[in-house]
């Protein structure tokens, strides 16, 4: 082809180069996406263009199907279509399948906001095409941006132009990836075992994670890459997709028998629950693309935009205490008082009384939907509680669940319609739980007040926003049962915006069953994700690794736990629960009460270590290690400018190696020479026999540290050591 044909637009910024063409007015394709290609112009992007034509097989379609952002039936690609529908059969009365396969035609292409004709060469920068149907009956937008952070995020909407309704079924987004990434990372798990990686092949055909669950989900694929074969943290070509949504929604993979791949998502529509009629319009959630090398670097574009949105997190982060496992539903003022003069003389910022406070919420079978302080446990309101907390020096968060309701509460029996259901008969039960129906405006209008007069009343800094079951049948009993997911998605996002612009300096916190709401569409409007209900530092050592794959450490909910994990049972050193738990957004849930003044006076120094140096702790750069068995994890942040750098060493299993293995430290600048020396906050882990260099001065470069290491301590399993790197 030649550039004439239509619009080229060769976006670099980051890093990272994107070619992108709509050639004789077809939709916007991406020729290149990966590492920046240097003097990207006129005649090396048509060198590209033309270069990557395909040859026609024996048995294929002339010319070859063209894998637009949306790709198209029409153009002859068999594989999974971005958008599908079809018009309403007016003599019928039904969906009778007509305009199913349309063909678009691109009536405007603009690069930020300016038109685009022949080519345009540009940095960071959004790309939008306009486009008609054959029938003009359908109008479809596509946006492409590529930001400074060399991240890629696309999305699409359509828009029916004609008066007669029209079905949507789905639309998906798509990304191409090179033949060389043949290979597949994506993520499982579940309650208290979040985001557990799985490799796979790239075969043939479609690999599809579906999530139905109405919630992002504890065993969603969180991201989906390709890769070089045997990618690792910092090694391969990797290209990662993530759909920001956090209701019902899909990843997939898809190689053709020609050999083409591609990377997409969008939302997993049930069916009915988008009905376009004349003027309507329906738009896809961002599906964003990150390329690297290496896992971390693949991380790294996600990390800076997420620290680059317009409500920033600060690294200087208060150190919070949750009480649930300290009291559960136990209101009693005077433990809790006690709880808040303890945590405050440990070093704590902030408190956070969780579940039980509200209605007749005295276990987890009664009162979810009434957001009103008890009067039984609360005869004075909150205030003795929150005066006090406030008195010693720190902020007050409280728990909702503004979603949910129990069927024992004076909701449920005064709005039954209000749950969210498929028919007269309610969906089974899960938590003793059932779904409150925020699309049903009463319904909304009836949660925002009651937690618009709690927060107001009580000036509460921090809300922790739950949701704990999964949406089963979730439909609108006022709508005959209609399927409602994508409504009540919309509804929650709605209630979150509200409540920010009513209260901008309010924290929220995304908690979902622990980490079952992980996603960029959620943290476009909260400040901080529960990584799990499980807080036993041997599961969350890795759970905290691979949540870091799209988040940066300051928006981690990561907390030292009890002695005796409540969860699994196991029981830990306070260095190994502290050393794991501050590489997060520190926190504590655990009965101060039952801590001896030696481990109170040892998590005041890990308290008094976090504050020290949280501003490289949440706001340095990722390093995961390579390297070693899956007994040990490396991993550590580095300064920005590579001035310093806190890693940890862990050994998780109960064979040992021995000796241990040798430590190397990666990311430090290769010329630089760094001291380095452990970190023992408190009493050093039991049972560590410390290497000769301990009782030295070490100081070696960075190259050195990286490609030779230094000897490690023997330790038993489940302890961490901590080592500090300055520039000298």
């Amino acid at each position: 082809m030649s550039i004439d044909e239509g619009a080229v637009c060769a976006l670099t910024a980051g890093g990272v180069s994107v070619l992108v063409e709509t050639g004789g007015d077809r939709l916007p394709a991406v020729t290149y996406w990966g590492p920046e290609l240097p003097g990207l112009d006129e005649d090396l992007a048509t060198a590209l263009i033309t270069a990557a034509v395909p040859m026609t097989g024996s048995n294929d379609v002339e010319p070859r199907p063209r894998l637009s952002l949306v790709p198209e039936h029409s153009t002859g690609w068999a594989g999974r279509p971005g958008l599908t529908g079809a018009f309403a059969n007016p003599f019928a009365g039904s969906f009778a399948g007509e305009g199913w396969s349309p063909a678009f035609t691109v009536t405007s292409v603009t690069l930020d906001g300016d038109p685009v004709t022949g080519f345009t060469a540009s940095c960071a920068g959004v790309l939008e095409a306009v486009a008609l149907d054959d029938t003009e009956r359908l109008e479809l937008r596509v946006v492409l941006e590529l930001r400074d952070t060399g991240l890629v995020r696309t999305r699409a909407t359509i828009k029916n132009l004609a008066p007669r309704p029209y079905a949507m079924q789905g639309l998906v987004v798509a990304l191409p990836v090179p033949p060389e990434a043949a290979e597949l990372l994506d993520f499982g798990g579940r309650h208290n075992q979040e985001r557990v990686p799985q490799r796979s092949p790239f075969t043939f055909g479609v690999h599809a994670r579906e999530n139905r669950k109405g919630r992002t989900g504890a065993d969603s694929a969180y991201l989906l890459h390709a890769g070089t074969p045997g990618f690792g943290f910092a090694s391969g070509d990797i290209w990662a997709v993530h759909t920001a949504w956090s209701g019902n929604h899909l990843h997939y993979a898809e190689r053709a028998h020609t050999g083409e791949q591609l990377l997409g998502g969008g939302e997993l529509l049930l069916p009915g629950e988008i009905i376009l009629q004349g003027g309507d319009a329906y738009g896809s959630p961002w599906l964003y693309g990150s390329w690297g090398r290496g896992l971390d670097a693949v991380a790294h574009r996600f990390h800076r935009h997420l620290r680059a949105r317009d409500h920033k997190v600060s690294t200087d982060r208060p150190v919070t205490i949750n009480v649930w496992e300290a009291v559960y539903f136990d209101h009693d003022l005077d433990r809790l008082l006690d709880l808040a003069e303890r945590a405050a003389a440990a070093g704590v910022e902030r408190y956070v009384l969780d579940d039980g406070w509200f209605g007749s919420r005295r276990d987890d079978t009664s009162g979810l939907g009434d957001w009103t302080v008890s009067a039984d446990v609360w005869p004075d309101g909150l205030h003795p509680l929150v005066d006090r907390v406030r008195a010693l020096g720190m902020q007050f968060g409280l728990w909702f669940e503004p979603e949910m309701v129990n069927p024992d509460s004076d909701l449920a029996r005064a709005h039954p319609d209000w749950i969210m259901s498929a028919r007269r008969s309610w969906p089974v039960e899960s938590r003793a739980q059932q779904v409150l129906n925020l699309a049903i405006p009463a319904a909304y209008e009836h949660v925002k007040a009651q937690m618009t007069a709690v927060i107001r009343e009580y000036a509460i800094d921090y809300v922790k926003w739950d949701h704990n079951r999964d949406l089963t049948e979730a439909g609108n009993q006022q709508r005959g049962g209609r399927a409602a997911v994508h409504a009540q998605t919309l509804a929650f996002y709605r209630l979150l915006d509200e409540l920010r612009g009513l209260f901008p300096a309010l924290e929220i916190e995304s908690c979902s069953s622990g980490g079952a709401r992980v996603d960029l569409g959620v943290l476009e409007r909260t400040d901080r994700v529960w990584v799990s209900d499980n807080i036993d530092p041997h599961d969350r050592q890795r759970t905290l690794r691979w949540t870091t794959q799209l988040l940066p450490p300051e928006f981690m909910g990561s907390h030292i736990a009890s002695g005796r994990s409540h969860v699994t049972g196991r029981s830990h050193d306070l260095s190994y629960r502290a050393g794991t738990a501050v590489f997060g957004h520190l926190g504590i849930e655990w009965d101060l009460a039952q801590a001896t003044p030696a481990e109170l006076e040892e998590l005041s120094a890990w308290i008094t270590f976090f504050k020290s140096h949280r501003a490289l702790l949440l706001g340095g750069d990722l390093v995961r290690m390579d390297g070693y068995d899956d007994r040990i994890l490396v991993h550590g942040v580095l300064a920005p400018d590579r001035s310093r750098a806190i890693f940890a060493v862990a050994v998780t299993d109960s064979i040992l190696p021995d000796p241990g293995a040798r430590v190397r430290l990666r990311g430090l600048d290769p010329a630089r020479r760094y001291r380095v020396q452990p970190v023992l906050v408190g009493s050093a882990p039991a049972g560590l026999l410390p290497p000769p260099w301990w009782a030295t001065e070490l100081v070696l470069t960075g190259a050195a540290l990286e490609h030779a290491g230094f000897a490690s301590p023997r330790m038993f399993p489940d302890q961490v050591v901590l080592y500090r790197a300055d520039a000298v």
